[in-house]
Parts: C-alpha cells; sequence; structure tokens
C-alpha cells in the first residue's frame, strides 16, 4: 500500500510541471537546502553506476528498462542539482562522487548517504549475474530509494527548508517518484522464482 504524500509534497507534485532543467539562479538558501543537494549528488550517482550493470550482467528486460529509465533520469537530476549548487556557491561534489566529505573534528571524512551501498554491497553487485544480479539490485534499489525518503523527511523536518523553489520541486518529485518506484520494485522482487538452495 502507497504511503500518502504530505500535504506540502501533494500540493508540490500536484502544481510542479516537473524539474526543471536548469536550476533557478538564486542565492542564500539555508544550510539543510545545501546539505540535502550536496548529499542528493553521490546519491544519484550510485543509482546511475547501478543501472548502468543492468545490461552488462545479464539483467532481464524489465530490469534493462527500468534501470535505463533511472540512468536517464538521475544523470540529468546530478547536471541540475550541481548548477544549484554552483549558483549558491557552494563547494560541487563531481559528477561520479560517491561519498560526501564531512568535517568531523577537523578532518575530512567520506560518508555515506541513507540508503546507499557500501563498497562490499557494489562490489558483490558486480560480481552477480542474471536472476541473482536481479535479486540483489531490486532489494538495493529499494533501499536505496526508501534512503532518499529519508533525505526528503529530514530537509522537511528542518526549519526554513525547502523554500528555494528548485529545492522544492526536486525533493517533492523524488519523494513521490521514489515512493512509487518502491512499490513496483517489489513488485518485480517478488515475481522473481525463489533463490536456489545452497548444497
Amino acid at each position: 500500500m502507497k504511503a500518502p504524500l504530505p500535504f506540502a509534497l501533494l500540493v508540490a507534485v500536484l502544481l510542479a510541471p516537473g524539474l526543471a532543467a536548469q536550476a533557478p539562479a538564486r542565492t542564500g538558501s539555508p544550510a539543510a537546502d545545501v546539505k540535502f543537494i550536496t548529499g542528493m549528488i553521490p546519491h544519484h550517482a550510485q543509482a546511475v553506476q547501478m543501472g548502468r550493470w543492468a545490461p552488462t550482467h545479464g539483467a532481464s528486460a524489465a530490469l534493462k528498462r527500468f534501470a535505463e529509465r533511472i540512468v536517464v533520469a538521475q544523470r540529468d537530476e546530478i547536471a541540475a542539482m550541481r548548477t544549484w549548487l554552483r549558483q549558491q556557491g557552494q563547494p560541487v561534489p563531481d559528477t561520479n562522487a560517491t561519498h560526501v566529505m564531512m568535517k568531523m573534528d577537523g578532518m575530512d571524512h567520506a560518508m555515506l548517504m541513507p540508503g546507499m551501498l557500501t563498497d562490499e554491497e557494489m562490489a558483490k553487485l558486480d560480481g552477480l549475474r542474471g536472476v541473482e544480479f536481479d535479486r540483489f539490485f531490486l532489494s538495493s534499489m529499494i533501499k536505496h530509494h526508501g534512503g532518499a525518503i529519508s533525505m526528503v523527511d529530514e530537509l522537511f523536518a528542518s526549519y526554513g527548508a525547502g523554500q528555494d523553489e528548485f529545492v522544492f520541486r526536486f525533493a517533492s518529485d523524488v519523494f513521490a517518484d521514489q515512493t512509487t518506484e518502491i512499490e513496483f520494485l517489489q513488485g518485480m522482487l517478488d515475481a522473481l522464482p525463489p533463490p536456489a538452495a545452497r548444497p
């Protein structure tokens, strides 16, 4: 059963025509907006990497179609997010960044955002083929999407955050799209044959 959209997000989904190709030139956004967009770039980049493996790892036709949509959509969104950060005068993560650099105790630390796969999990996915690739991809992407939704929840729970037009529309789109996709991905996962019994 699909979770109902919070009222603010529902309004955005109904009124916004979709994520703009270019972020509006605005400055002075709250720190929570910058943190959200900065963190969503590596989050998207990892999903793009996962999606690019589908054609070469024996994925099913249905999964390859889904993965292609992920690659195209999230690659474009990464470009829009990087543009927005530049307009705010903020550091811009690399297009292929998979970690966020956070300062802790005066030192830089590479951090994974919620729902992201560890390096070990990515290596495991890369080593799988066929239905086992599908199974781990689907379960991992469900977790990945859930992490993105939690990032949106954290954004809108922060005082003064999400007032910027680009951030509001983008976050609302993430919440709506990925909530729907989790249901779709779970259906695909449930339809797979059970894992082969180990000898």
